[in-house]
C-alpha cells in the first residue's frame, strides 16, 4: 500500500475540505436535483442531467480524497533529517547554465502549490532531487529540455 506523506496542516486542510465536501457539498447537489426534478419531464431535463453529473464528479472528489486520508501518515518536520533532499525538506538550487537561484520546499501531490514553491516529490524536478546532497547536481529532464541543478542548502 502507497501512503501519503502530509505535513500536519496539509492533513488538516484535507480533512476540512472532505468534510465540507460531504455535508454542505451533497447538500447543494442534492438542491439542484430536487430544484431540477421539479421542472417535468426528466428525459429532455438539461438541469437535471447537469445537476446529476455534478453529483458524479462531487462523489468522484469525495472518494478521491477518501483514500489519500485513509493512506495519510502526517510527518513531524522536526524529525526531519536534512542531510540529503528528503520529504517535507527545503531545498536550495541553482540551475547550472543560468545561475538563477530557488527554494522549493518538497511536498506530497496533494500539497504541491507552485505559487508558494512547493513542489511535488514525485515530479521530475522532485524525483531529481531527491536523495541529493549540498553540492552534488541533479541533472533533470524539464519540458525546456535538460536542466542541471546544484544543491546549495538543505533545511527545514
Amino acid at each position: 500500500m502507497n501512503h501519503t506523506y502530509l505535513t500536519q496542516e496539509g492533513h488538516d486542510r484535507l480533512k476540512s475540505e472532505l468534510d465540507e465536501l460531504k455535508t454542505s457539498g451533497r447538500q447543494e447537489v442534492s438542491r439542484s436535483i430536487a430544484e431540477a426534478r421539479d421542472k417535468g419531464d426528466l428525459s429532455e431535463n438539461a438541469e437535471y442531467a447537469a445537476a446529476k453529473e455534478a453529483q458524479g464528479m462531487l462523489e468522484l472528489k469525495i472518494n478521491e480524497l477518501e483514500k489519500v486520508m485513509a493512506t495519510a501518515r502526517i510527518l513531524n518536520e522536526e524529525d526531519m533529517d536534512t542531510t540529503e533532499v528528503r520529504l517535507l525538506t527545503s531545498v536550495t538550487i541553482r540551475n547550472k547554465k543560468s545561475g538563477k537561484e530557488d527554494t522549493y520546499k518538497l511536498v506530497s501531490e496533494s500539497e504541491a502549490d507552485l505559487k508558494t514553491k512547493r513542489i511535488s516529490a514525485s515530479s521530475p524536478i522532485g524525483k531529481g532531487l531527491l536523495g541529493k546532497k549540498p553540492g552534488e547536481y541533479a541533472s533533470i529532464t524539464t519540458p525546456a529540455g535538460l536542466v542541471e541543478f546544484e544543491v546549495l542548502n538543505i533545511f527545514i
